[in-house]
């Protein structure tokens, strides 16, 4: 599926009324409709106005019952695939304030309870030191001084060991020299350290390990309910099974290829080393 960021927004209000408006060409009433989905009329009712955005499975359901015709059925299941997808992109969070994006994620943060996280290319936030934080926001053209101190808050939430994380790394997101050599052996030396954390697993993937499909994006994985993806430009943020399904799928391929705990400090302390002078 192609699309314009812009079309997401918008794709709620249209599917709202393009499930409507089939209903009420089908000569259906919302109790019908919704006895035959299995669904209350108070939900049908919160879909039809926009109030509540169906999943694909509901819209699926109700496309099915409606005997919708097959280039509809394309098209609206286009509308609720979009509708569940969500755009952030970084002009805007330049323009808000980057500190607001990291309340956001101390958010999620704290609402989950298992918190995957795939790096094919850098380091994420969670496990940066000072240095690595302040030479990745390099590029950023506001202030970021309340963003580092921000990100560093942040990470007192891996001490809770109420929650499970696990990050997933190539070789290329540990030994990126986003800073210099020898501070670059520190923040490997300081994913060595969290390794040992007994809620937090961080796995990586040397290079030559063999796999079909490649490392093509960060992500991040919210228990089972919503998934993030980052690019140049900003985030997608995907809330529709399907599509967290299909991170999990592509988390669980890598992670059975990568290695943990004794083997994979002993590959980062090798890497570290490789840094020192």
């Amino acid at each position: 599926m192609t699309f314009d960021p812009g079309q997401l927004g918008q794709s709620k209000a249209d599917l709202a009324e393009k499930l409507r408006t089939l209903r009420k060409r089908a000569g259906r009433t919302q109790v019908w409709l919704a006895q035959r989905c299995n669904m209350s009329q108070t939900k049908l009712s919160n879909i039809e106005t926009g109030r509540v955005t169906p999943g694909i499975v509901d819209a699926e359901l109700i496309l099915r019952a409606l005997d919708t015709p097959k280039e509809l059925v394309a098209e609206v299941s286009t509308l609720a695939r979009l509708a569940n997808t969500e755009w952030q992109g970084k002009r805007a969070s330049w323009r808000r304030g980057l500190e607001k994006r990291q309340a956001e994620l101390a958010g999620l943060e704290a609402e989950s309870m298992t918190l995957r996280y795939f790096l094919p290319a850098m380091v994420t936030g969670l496990l940066a030191t000072p240095d690595y934080i302040k030479a990745t926001l390099g590029h950023s053209p506001v202030d970021t001084t309340k963003t580092v101190a921000k990100k560093l808050e942040r990470q007192a939430v891996l001490y809770d060991s109420s929650k499970q994380f696990t990050f997933l790394l190539t070789e290329q997101a540990a030994r990126w020299a986003a800073v210099p050599r020898a501070a670059l052996a520190v923040q490997i030396d300081r994913l060595v350290s969290l390794s040992r954390l007994p809620n937090v697993r961080i796995g990586v993937a040397p290079l030559g390990t063999v796999l079909g499909r490649g490392p093509m994006n960060t992500f991040t994985v919210y228990d089972q309910r919503l998934a993030t993806v980052e690019t140049f430009t900003g985030r997608m943020v995907f809330q529709d099974a399907r599509d967290i399904a299909e991170h999990l799928k592509i988390f669980s391929l890598f992670e059975r290829h990568a290695c943990f705990d004794n083997e994979a400090r002993a590959l980062l302390s090798e890497w570290a080393d490789s840094c020192r002078p």
